[in-house]
């Protein structure tokens, strides 16, 4: 069974053609001699305690940003995105998110009493203990935090981790390889916290296949399926993060300036190429025109080029910009009305689309059901809130939703409603952007959670403790069987449970 990716990936299996003597595709002896080196290094930091982790990855964080300018770089060279969206939405973040462990993650992974019931004469506890070595196979479209945050989250909670990126964007990976590389002590045992294999679909395979005791994977659901089929055959688990088609609802009470300037900014940063983008917008019919008129002012303001001095850049992969213009393509076929963009534009070198704000859209076009991860944003009336929940939910995704509303009985109605893992409130997309909240979907959006406490947890396993606290000789349930068992069971039972 072959792992082919629909959104990180390229037709023949090649790494693009970048001058970079690391642009090799992994073999699998590599890959089995890259998880025998992770092994003996995890034993070295698994036996560390949290404190002295977090100290060793605060050194990679502030080498991070002593190198900022040559990682956004990096970035921008692999993707085409904007300088500005690659310090802010990938640097930055993932710098948050690494202090946030620092300071949280001890007493996240500590060992947890608790009681143990009716058994007054024992001791429980739940200890967090590290999984091994975890397979990480990330995509292009975030390469650095999708892949950096996944990494540290896996070291943090002990492991080590064999990196996968999208062949797409292979040097942001191998970077971060090199970042680690640029604080490891060989003599101290832990340069192999962190290999990077580089390589096409058939390297995230062997990579599951490999042996590992985790595979963290973000990309299309069809590929996250494939993860799954590979990962069954050895039960190794998964956590998947399978991208959206995230709603957002405007109702009527809602301050229509600011989501306006929401959605253009949900929609089109990083020209639509986000798993939580605003990809639907369902508004209620009191202000659906007044809504309209500033979300087309607002896109057609926008700078699109590439560079500083721009607000949207252009598309990363060609084959994903082909989606995006079919989705286009079969929108305007079935009667949706272009109110600003449309055009495929070249950005420096790359094919592109305009920013684009699509109106008169319907349920059966691709735009309004398929994950477009592309500049396009429909636009649809609905007659109210009730109307607007049931199409949100009426969705394969269920990754992050944004709710646009100052009427609080509404708004907690809404919140229990939406079948999504996030819900933002008078905002979109900045979840994520809290380290301290699980991150992760529903539905066909994935399984597992990254971030926080729970994404620390998905990278640990919980062992069980209970012992005896007094040394009894015989224990009331030990053979043979007392004769006021049953009788004193019966007592106890009506005791704590009668009515």
């Amino acid at each position: 069974m072959s792992i082919t990716p629909l959104r990180p990936g390229s037709a023949d299996g090649r790494v693009p053609d970048r001058d970079h003597p690391s642009s090799t595709t992994a073999t699998a002896d590599e890959v089995k001699r890259a998880l025998e080196r992770a092994r003996r290094a995890q034993r070295v930091w698994g036996a560390l305690s949290f404190r002295e982790r977090a100290r060793y990855l605060r050194r990679v964080r502030k080498a991070l940003v002593a190198d900022v300018d040559g990682m956004v770089a990096t970035i921008v060279d692999d993707t085409g995105k904007l300088p500005t969206e690659a310090l802010v939405n990938e640097v930055l973040l993932v710098c948050e998110l690494m202090r946030y462990y620092e300071r949280h993650g001890g007493a996240a992974l500590a060992t947890r009493r608790v009681r143990a019931g009716l058994l007054v004469n024992k001791a429980a506890e739940v200890r967090y203990e590290p999984l091994g070595v975890v397979g990480v196979i990330s995509p292009w479209n975030y390469p650095l935090v999708l892949a950096l945050g996944a990494v540290v989250t896996a070291l943090f909670a002990g492991n080590t981790v064999l990196l996968k990126p999208s062949e797409i964007t292979p040097h942001v990976g191998l970077a971060i390889g090199a970042l680690f590389d640029t604080v490891a002590d060989q003599e101290d045992g832990l340069g192999d916290l962190v290999q990077v294999l580089v390589g096409a679909g058939s390297v995230g395979e062997m990579l599951v296949r490999s042996g590992v005791d985790k595979v963290s994977f973000t990309g299309s659901v069809a590929t996250g399926k494939a993860v799954m089929r590979c990962a069954a055959d050895t039960l190794t688990p998964v956590l998947l993060e399978l991208g959206g088609k995230d709603p957002m609802v405007v109702c009527d009470d809602a301050n229509l300036d600011r989501a306006a300037h929401a959605a253009v900014w949900g929609a089109f940063t990083n020209s639509g190429q986000t798993c939580m983008a605003v990809e639907r917008v369902y508004v209620t019919a009191a202000v659906y025109d007044a809504f309209v008129g500033k979300v087309v002012d607002a896109t057609r303001k926008l700078r699109q080029g590439s560079g500083r001095g721009h607000d949207v850049g252009p598309m990363t992969w060609d084959r994903q910009t082909e989606i995006v213009r079919r989705h286009l393509d079969d929108a305007i076929e079935r009667g949706a009305t272009v109110a600003v963009g449309g055009k495929s534009v070249t950005i420096g070198g790359r094919p592109s689309i305009e920013p684009t704000v699509l109106l008169d859209v319907d349920d059966s076009m691709l735009v309004m059901r398929e994950e477009t991860f592309g500049p396009i944003l429909p636009i649809m009336e609905v007659a109210d809130a009730a109307e607007a929940l049931t199409k949100a939910n009426a969705s394969a995704y269920g990754l992050n939703s944004s709710i646009w509303t100052r009427d609080p009985v509404q708004l907690e109605q809404m919140i229990a409603g939406l079948e999504d893992g996030s819900v933002c409130v008078n905002d979109c997309l900045i979840s994520y952007a809290i380290p301290a909240l699980p991150f992760g979907g529903v539905k066909s959006s994935g399984v597992g959670r990254a971030h926080g406490i729970e994404g620390l947890r998905e990278f640990s396993k919980t062992k069980s403790v209970a012992r005896d606290r007094i040394g009894l000789r015989n224990e009331p349930l030990w053979l043979p069987v007392p004769r006021w068992l049953d009788r004193g069971a019966r007592i106890l039972l009506r005791l704590r449970h009668g009515l």
